[in-house]
């Protein structure tokens, strides 16, 4: 039985002939020559300030982290519905995570229940653009405003995404890409933190040099480069620079095979929808999506557990998604419980993941649909 994943990754363009130069142009560290080109291209491209690219958003976070002078005591919002990095990057700081709802149509913060968890412990507010689609970011960034908390952009998920007419990761102070092999522009592991306000540059560049001046050293600026502040090593290779460019320069066309594949979902499975079987994805009005994934909300934990498990049988690996971060064993050192964020709960339980790469095929989605299809009609 011929087997379809969840993810593949997959060459677009000139990702191996790149790489190759990379090596030959005797600089395969840091800051190398595709480095430097991926830097102006999204800088270029998505209107930012200064993009540094990093050896994942995770770092692009703990990066933000730093910048935003985070300290033990301090408090820092997000969801709950999220991944460990968007906890952990400021946890590492000594910070107590303040989870909020997401809500039902986007599956993103639930913007009107962010002003009532600010105290004067709050440091930063963090939201995340889940599956490419934007959160309300005029009503969190005018939260952001009136309390002067900086708002730093989780957009793994969201590069070469919109928000009204603003790309994702340049609308909050800070913002972190995630290039990691499942998501839509790869390097195999890889992100970047991306700085709109000028009064983080400078340091970003030392904290992401091991926390000395060795970029101003390389510019000419100092005559040698020393320690100069905390910081760590987070530049990658310039062979994933490499491969990242190839990519990048592919961007709007890779965008286009995977919205042909939203589509095709979209299409196929509305009619379960309209049925009331299952809930598809939303789009708000002001988003221009980025189509990273593809998710169905079954009606309960255990259609979308059976679901699963027969799509497996057949060779084709769906995923769930996020467990809650606040039930998990380390929510409950904070002081979390069960029932806190009922819809967070709720989505969990019952979101599934399907099989989105660019190499997909119509035919494997035709066969996924047809899975599903069947198995939702008889079920219910």
């Amino acid at each position: 039985m011929i087997k379809i994943p969840f993810n593949r990754p997959s060459i677009i363009g000139k990702e191996l002939e790149y790489i190759a130069q990379a090596v030959q142009g005797g600089q395969i560290s840091g800051d190398g020559l595709f480095t430097k080109k991926c830097h102006a291209l999204i800088e270029e491209k998505f209107g930012a300030k200064k993009v540094l690219l990093t050896t994942s958003c995770t770092s692009g976070l703990e990066m933000s982290a730093l910048l935003c002078n985070i300290q033990s005591g301090d408090e820092v919002i997000l969801p709950s519905f999220t991944f460990v990095s968007t906890a952990n990057a400021f946890c590492l700081r000594g910070a107590k995570p303040i989870f909020v709802d997401i809500e039902q149509k986007t599956l993103n913060i639930n913007p009107d229940l962010i002003e009532a968890k600010i105290t004067n412990k709050t440091k930063a507010i963090v939201p995340i653009h889940y599956a490419g689609v934007s959160c309300d970011m005029d009503i969190v960034m005018d939260i952001g405003r009136k309390y002067k908390i900086p708002v730093i952009e989780d957009a793994a998920q969201g590069v070469n995404a919109k928000y009204k007419d603003q790309y994702l990761g340049t609308i909050g102070q800070l913002g972190a890409y995630s290039f990691h092999e499942t998501k839509n522009f790869i390097s195999g592991e890889g992100g970047a933190l991306v700085i709109n306000d000028e009064q983080y540059i400078e340091r970003a560049e030392i904290v992401r040099e091991k926390g000395t001046n060795r970029s101003k050293f390389w510019r000419g600026q100092v005559d040698k480069y020393t320690w100069v502040d905390i910081g760590s090593s987070y530049l990658p290779s310039d062979i994933l620079a490499a491969y990242l460019y190839a990519q990048l320069e592919s961007m709007e066309q890779i965008t286009a095979v995977r919205r042909k594949i939203y589509k095709y979902y979209l299409k196929k499975l509305s009619p379960l929808e309209e049925r009331g079987l299952l809930r598809l994805p939303r789009i708000p009005s002001w988003c221009q999506p980025n189509y990273h994934m593809f998710y169905i909300l079954l009606q309960t934990q255990k259609m979308r557990d059976g679901l699963m498990k027969t799509l497996k049988d057949n060779g084709i690996m769906a995923v769930f998604h996020y467990l809650p971060l606040h039930t998990s064993p380390m929510g409950k050192k904070f002081g979390y419980k069960e029932g806190e964020f009922p819809v967070t709960e709720d989505v969990s339980k019952r979101l599934l993941r399907l099989p989105f790469y660019n190499d997909l095929t119509e035919s494997d989605q035709e066969r996924i649909v047809t899975i599903i299809n069947n198995f939702v009609s008889e079920i219910s």
